[in-house]
């Protein structure tokens, strides 16, 4: 993997995805959890979403990794990356518990299923969506807040 994009770091590229595509997934996975006949016209492109971001989030993580490192950060910046670095390493988990549980709630909704179990999948798909919307804004926060405020 390139650690730059004609001389634009990798990481800051990678990372736009994620910001981008986890909240419309995760906004998506609430609006088809809450209203079923969306689930049919959105549902695969909330997968999509999901999915992009799935495999787009161990990308950023490691040209994060090789961008801090090429950096030779220290002091007070070095502990905002590290405080961004410990956020970014959990994105994996929110990116696929989202993505496991659409699995779950289209598959469901495909075979007609209108139960309890459709009822705990879609409150389970809320809250993946909603905890993964709050990982993407720390880690974007803290990775933005080392970039612009290194010093304070």
């Amino acid at each position: 993997m390139p650690d730059d994009v004609l001389g634009i770091p990798l990481h800051p590229l990678v990372v736009h995805a994620v910001v981008v595509l986890m909240p419309l997934a995760a906004l998506g996975t609430i609006a088809i959890a809450l209203v079923p006949r969306l689930r049919d016209v959105y549902g695969w492109l909330v997968l999509a979403a999901s999915t992009i971001v799935l495999v787009t989030v161990p990308v950023a993580t490691q040209s994060g990794k090789r961008l801090r490192d090429s950096l030779n950060l220290g002091g007070p910046v070095a502990e905002k990356v590290h405080t961004h670095q410990q956020f970014g390493e959990r994105m994996i988990y929110a990116a696929a518990g989202l993505w496991v549980v659409l699995v779950v709630m289209l598959w469901l909704h495909r075979t007609r299923r209108r139960d309890g179990i459709m009822t705990a999948v879609s409150a389970l798909a809320i809250i993946a969506a909603l905890a993964a919307l709050g990982l993407v804004v720390l880690t974007g926060h803290s990775g933005s807040n080392a970039v612009w405020n290194p010093a304070g």
